[in-house]
């Protein structure tokens, strides 16, 4: 009998999990996200509920490696300047003063807590993102869509999407150059907004040429080929330059999407980009340890608190300070007051890249 290698019997128990969770989440009517991670705590090597387990952890981590690629690809592809001009001044400056307040609040409470400077950057960027899936259907549950604090919400989740990818890349960028502090940090910014720019000058100029003078030889499948291929290139030549992967796929997701081909992009990238997102957040969800929620209990409560509080205090005021009424502005807060989808994928970006405590992702 031959020997079936360990990386596909992962594989298919990964994918096993995430198919009956995503049913069943689909019936519940939640989002596919939670799901996925619990499909991957219930799979995973800390629990021993299932018969079959995961146990290899570098083969977690290889899924997860390359599911973080595939989604900050992907979320290149959505990130537009054009995006930032269209929500208007009430949405930037509320998104800002919120995801400076709420970064700020991580950080307290991961001093206050004895971690380090880099996991209280993380927690601070898992904590100052709302959840667009849920703002919504609270929305049309309770027919609030075309209210005017509605449209002002939807504003604010705009530009805190394009916030956390910036932020996402930041981050792993700090956490491969180790630095968080002092002049180093400074350098290590600049040196990154230096190599941004070459990149994007020649990406913008070669690939859209490149792609224009071959665009009647791309059928779908050799499309989808050729974006994967230049989204490796890009990862490959981000970590020989002292980057983080993650920075390489959104810059090469960033640079095609202002090809006039990107709809078409989107559209065949778009199945790739489901299936790894699934692993990626299945794979994260199998490094939880569930022992470290318990043992951390208080430390969970004062993490509430602080995404409950810190939120409607900071929505308040960005929308304060935009213009906007009292009423208007407490009506908003009050329903940004909760963390996203980016938190999972930011606390799984610490993960993946060794430079978080175990205990962040957990809770």
């Amino acid at each position: 009998m031959s020997h079936l290698p360990s990386l596909i019997i992962d594989l298919a128990l990964i994918l096993s999990a995430a198919g009956v969770m995503t049913l069943l989440f689909k019936w519940l009517k939640q989002p596919l996200v939670l799901g996925y991670v619990l499909a991957g705590v219930l799979a995973g090597p800390h629990l021993g509920l299932l018969p079959f387990e995961v146990h290899d952890t570098a083969n977690i981590q290889t899924w997860a490696d390359i599911g973080v690629i595939i989604l900050l690809f992907a979320l290149g592809l959505e990130f537009s300047f054009k995006k930032l001009l269209a929500v208007g001044k009430t949405a930037f400056v509320s998104t800002i003063v919120i995801v400076a307040g709420m970064m700020s609040a991580g950080l307290l409470v991961g001093h206050l807590m004895g971690w380090s400077t880099l996991n209280g950057l993380f927690l601070g960027g898992m904590l100052c993102m709302s959840s667009t899936t849920i703002i919504i259907k609270a929305f049309n549950d309770t027919g609030m869509k075309e209210a005017p604090h509605a449209k002002l919400v939807f504003g604010v989740l705009v530009v805190e999407d394009l916030v956390a990818v910036l932020l996402m890349v930041l981050l792993s960028t700090i956490s491969v150059s180790k630095v968080v502090d002092g002049s180093e940090l400074l350098f290590s910014i600049s040196r990154l907004v230096f190599f941004l720019c070459l990149w994007f000058l020649f990406g913008i100029y070669l690939v859209p040429t490149f792609l224009k003078r071959v665009r009647h030889l791309l059928s779908d499948e050799t499309l989808l080929i050729l974006i994967t291929a230049l989204c490796l290139v890009m990862v490959v030549l981000a970590v020989k330059a002292g980057f983080s992967a993650a920075l390489g796929a959104f810059i090469m997701g960033s640079i095609l999407s202002e090809t006039h081909d990107l709809k078409r992009i989107e559209k065949v990238l778009e199945p790739l980009k489901l299936f790894f997102g699934a692993i990626f957040f299945v794979s994260v969800g199998m490094m939880v340890q569930p022992d470290i929620i318990a043992d951390n209990a208080w430390t969970v409560v004062i993490l509430i608190i602080t995404v409950l509080v810190g939120q409607v205090v900071f929505a308040t005021l960005g929308l304060l300070l935009s213009g906007q009424p009292l009423q208007t502005a407490l009506r908003s807060a009050f329903s940004l007051g909760q963390v996203g989808e980016f938190a999972f994928i930011i606390a799984g970006l610490g993960i993946t890249l060794h430079v978080t405590e175990s205990v962040l992702y957990p809770i």
